[in-house]
């Protein structure tokens, strides 16, 4: 399975000045790919650099093989936005965004990320070092740090290109890793999963993970946006987005978290992971004002996306069931009806008395349904007749 695998440079003053300039020669280099390929309607990879390689090297300056990567950057880039077009639903508002893109050339930001192959950037390990080609000649013995676990997957794993990504004056590298996938192991029974809002999961065994902190988080965040907006100047502009990226980041945290101690006890117990699919969630439901901004913070398929690749990583199996009901259903004898939530954190069935906390019902539910849709997983292939 492929991971990415982030780590820090710690260039000197003179190699932090030509790292900046070779990502912003790179970067016009691709302005101009991309004016010239949507220009030409020449959009694959061969014929686009017959028609600029001469170009590129006279006027940016570029080596042969940062061409070649710089070519590769905005072939992508055209074909990523074609597959977002075509993958979102007719209509929608972010079909006619992808539209509206496709009506212009692809410009870079000046500190857009740029791939690196092994041609242009070398690993060395044990020091800890990079070199790697830039405007101003190799840069050697640059230095990068990171978590003892990424540099270990890192020097045994590292495969194919890594990214130079310049992020608030400070630089990283962004590698691909090939690492072997362990076997899934046949799972003793299941632990269901329930994510919300209030709560960002509570599992099967009663264990919940709440997101007051988190949405407190939040709220103070939004205030502070509000009164950048206001505000309305540059530096507010500025600060503005440094504090987005620091709201994803923390959320991202918490979601890593979370999974990693849901799958580390799912595997120390022999038992698979399931949770609701919950894909299209916000298209289906209609919320007043004050709950929109909540639902559209919510990240509850980044959840799902690390549940689902650290189980892989682990061996542990992973099922996504459907969603419908699991909050309504009573778990022991089936009866479905609204009123048997009649708070949001309370569950009563009308027919048996079952009461408990709501969220923890649910991942029984999910847990259940796991439990039945593993037998069809695991059925073998009827033989044809």
């Amino acid at each position: 399975m492929k991971l990415v695998m982030q780590v820090k440079l710690l260039p000197s003053p003179e190699q932090a000045a030509a790292l900046e300039a070779t990502l912003r020669a790179c970067n016009r280099a691709a302005t101009y790919v991309s004016s010239v390929a949507f220009d030409s309607g020449v959009k694959d990879r061969n014929g686009l650099q017959k028609l600029v390689y001469a170009d590129i090297k006279a006027t940016f300056g570029l080596s042969a093989q940062p061409v070649v990567r710089v070519v590769k950057k905005v072939v992508d880039g055209y074909g990523a936005l074609a597959a977002q077009a075509k993958a979102s639903l007719l209509g929608t508002p972010a079909t006619k965004r992808y539209r509206k893109a496709m009506g212009h050339p692809i410009a870079f930001r000046p500190e857009a990320a740029q791939p690196f192959d092994d041609r242009c950037l070398s690993w060395q390990p044990d020091a800890r070092t990079v070199s790697i080609w830039t405007v101003d000649g190799r840069m050697k013995n640059i230095r990068y740090t990171g978590a003892a676990d990424q540099l270990k997957v890192l020097a045994e794993h590292r495969k194919g290109e890594s990214d130079l990504v310049q992020q608030g004056g400070k630089w990283f590298l962004i590698a691909t890793c090939e690492v072997p996938e362990p076997k899934t192991y046949e799972p003793v029974d299941w632990m269901g999963v329930d994510r919300g809002i209030v709560n960002l999961a509570t599992t099967s065994d009663a264990v919940n993970y709440q997101g007051r902190g988190l949405a407190r988080y939040r709220n103070w965040c939004a205030r502070k946006r509000a009164e950048l907006q206001k505000k309305n100047t540059r530096s507010a502009t500025r600060r503005l987005a440094r504090r987005t990226r620091k709201e994803h980041c923390h959320a991202t945290h918490v979601n890593h978290c979370i999974s990693r101690e849901i799958v580390s006890v799912a595997q120390r117990t022999g038992r698979g992971v399931a949770v609701e699919e919950l894909d299209g969630i916000r298209e289906r439901v209609r919320l007043r004002r004050d709950q929109r901004g909540t639902l559209s913070s919510w990240a509850f398929h980044q959840l799902g996306q690390h549940l689902a690749y650290k189980a892989r990583r682990a061996g542990v199996p992973f099922l996504e069931v459907d969603a419908a009901y699991t909050s309504q259903r009573c778990p022991r004898c089936g009866h479905t009806e609204k009123a048997n939530r009649p708070t949001r954190d309370h569950f009563s069935c009308r027919r048996c008395g079952l009461a408990g906390p709501a969220d923890v019902v649910a991942g029984v539910n999910v847990r259940d349904r796991a439990r039945s849709a593993w037998v069809f997983v695991t059925m073998p292939v009827p033989a044809p007749t």
